[in-house]
């Protein structure tokens, strides 16, 4: 353990500490595009935050393939050559994206390509668990199209979400806990070893949101772009694919000694790709009732609007940061009760809990406009958000973020080198309408 959270905290570190001269980057390049009528933010923002979400990957990377632990995950396989393979050309056409403005079919038609060179690498599907079966084996074929299939689904629900401050990269920080604690209780609990590239991916990924996080949380001073949320819904298919289908059932029963015991241990890989799929169940559903929708009033599955799950929970009267906070309730709701059902054998109790905290979210969720009150003694120690505003009523949050949320104000540095290299709207121009949901 006490290697994956070096590896981890470096990341965050790296992360941490690229993402500010990034920040300036993004300004002098022109990385800034207009504020649009479905954004949510009301000033020019600067992107290219996946540069330094890379940045964090490749540090992580390179501080475990020196642990003595660590060192088979790269000796043993190509998992790591393949996710660096594809995350470059997904990194590549993300910053292209956020700075230019690319094709929703020809972002597509990249994210399959990245895909299809890391199966080519032999990143892929080998076989699925069937219960009461064992492991099927697919053919290349099958075992490819479902892969690539995974890669677009993910990158596309991480993409979808990417629309308020600190939304994408905390979700996906859950999705990454939730997929650490599974993947490592396999890896050390079941002596897998097949399970050891996803341990190591996942801690990776939770150390690039927990240092990018610090400059995206609400408001944010920047966004990490199509360059940073592909790349991050690149890592949970990755993860994903290295762990789902590759665990062999028989390993579990010959150690459980019941076939019974094993299908419990096994619920979240029994059924093909449950595991990953529930970690980003919320994202999901964004991408699947988005298609719907658009496609019910005639238009392109991937013509962006102002009707994701996050913009309606501004719409019925929560505050930015609460939306954000309900999000992220109801993902490490799905993640963590997943992650909980395989390994006790509770399994009503953690039943009754689920239904219990889902209650507690619905009640939270249907009264968007409780303020709490901060006790006037503790109100120099809270943020000045939750302090009581001068005239008593309310609370300061409520009156400054209002239903759109607040704003990321420049740096007094920040707005002179605007007025020298012109505003980033300007510099970025015109972009193109058919983009997935970005942060902010």
């Amino acid at each position: 353990m006490r290697e994956y959270l070096l590896t981890l905290f470096t990341t965050a570190a790296v992360t941490y500490l690229l993402t500010a001269p990034v920040r300036k980057f993004a300004i002098v390049a022109g990385a800034m595009p207009p504020v649009r009528a479905r954004d949510v933010h009301r000033e020019p923002t600067p992107r290219l935050g996946g540069i330094a979400l890379f940045g964090g990957l490749c540090a992580g990377l390179l501080m475990a393939s020196h642990l003595t632990h660590l060192t088979t995950v790269f000796d043993n396989g190509s998992d790591v050559k393949a996710l660096l393979s594809g995350a470059g050309i997904m990194w590549v056409l993300g910053v292209l994206d956020d700075k230019w403005g690319v094709d929703a079919l020809v972002k597509m038609g990249g994210q399959m390509v990245a895909a299809g060179v890391m199966v080519w690498q032999g990143l892929t599907v080998i076989s699925i668990p069937v219960p009461g079966v064992g492991s099927v084996s697919v053919t290349p074929m099958q075992g490819t199209l479902i892969s690539v299939l995974l890669v677009v689904i993910m990158v596309n629900a991480v993409n979808f979400i990417d629309g308020l401050d600190g939304l994408a990269a905390g979700m996906v920080c859950i999705a990454a806990m939730a997929f650490f604690l599974y993947s490592y209780r396999l890896l050390f609990g079941y002596s897998i070893e097949d399970a050891a590239p996803a341990t190591l991916f996942t801690a990776v990924l939770i150390g690039m949101c927990l240092g990018f996080l610090p400059h995206n949380l609400h408001p944010a001073r920047i966004f990490m772009g199509d360059s940073g949320s592909m790349l991050l819904g690149l890592m949970l298919a990755v993860a994903a694919i290295s762990i789902t289908g590759r665990v062999n059932p028989d390993l579990i029963i010959e150690q459980t000694g019941s076939q019974r015991e094993a299908v419990h241990t096994l619920v979240p890989i029994y059924i093909p790709l449950l595991l990953p799929l529930t970690v980003i169940a919320l994202p999901l559903a964004d991408l699947l009732l988005a298609v719907v929708r658009r496609t019910w009033a005639g238009k392109s599955p991937f013509a962006a609007d102002k009707q994701h799950l996050h913009h309606r929970l501004l719409e019925i009267g929560h505050s930015h940061s609460r939306a954000v906070l309900i999000m992220y309730f109801w993902a490490a709701l799905f993640a963590f009760s997943t992650v909980a059902f395989s390994v006790t054998d509770i399994g009503r109790v953690v039943v009754l809990i689920g239904a219990g905290l889902c209650l507690l979210g619905i009640v939270v969720l249907l009264l968007p406009r409780f303020r709490p009150r901060t006790p006037k003694a503790l109100q120099p120690l809270v943020p000045p958000r939750y302090r009581d505003s001068d005239d008593g009523e309310g609370v300061a949050e409520g009156a400054a973020e209002g239903p759109v949320g607040g704003v990321g104000r420049l740096s007094p540095e920040d707005e002179d080198l605007l007025q020298r290299l012109g505003s980033g709207a300007s510099a970025a121009g015109h972009r193109s309408g058919t983009r997935g949901g970005t942060d902010g």
